[in-house]
């Protein structure tokens, strides 16, 4: 976080969403290096249940970039999309004879930062 704070770039984050980061990192690959428009086309027409959060972090960040930073939106890139790993929830399922299963049941953190477009 300390990186994201020094380059003064506009970002969003949002934690603790209830999806695997690899499935949302598949999401994420769509729109990495993308203009801002570009990616909220794409993932509004994506069907992975994953493009709806981040969806919303995307927004975030072009708020943040609109009202804190005074940049237009038409300016802007996705500089940098990430899923990491938050914690995972674990869970016990009944079996045969008394045993248990454990379900593992995985979060992630999703950050995206945008930056203006690479020619300024």
């Amino acid at each position: 976080m300390a990186e994201i704070n020094e380059m003064k770039k506009p970002y969003a984050v949002a934690r603790y969403i209830r999806m695997s980061p690899s499935k949302v990192n598949r999401v994420l690959k769509l729109i990495r290096n993308q203009s801002y428009a570009d990616a909220k086309a794409i993932l509004e027409f994506t069907p992975n249940a994953a493009s709806r959060p981040i969806l919303k972090v995307l927004m975030s960040a072009g708020a943040n970039a609109e009202n804190n930073m005074n940049l237009s939106k038409n300016d802007l890139y996705v500089c940098k999309a990430v899923a990491d790993c938050g914690p995972t929830l674990k869970r016990t399922m009944p079996r045969a004879k008394g045993s248990a299963d454990r379900i593992l049941k995985k979060t992630c953190h999703i950050t995206v930062v945008l930056d203006t477009v690479k020619g300024e």
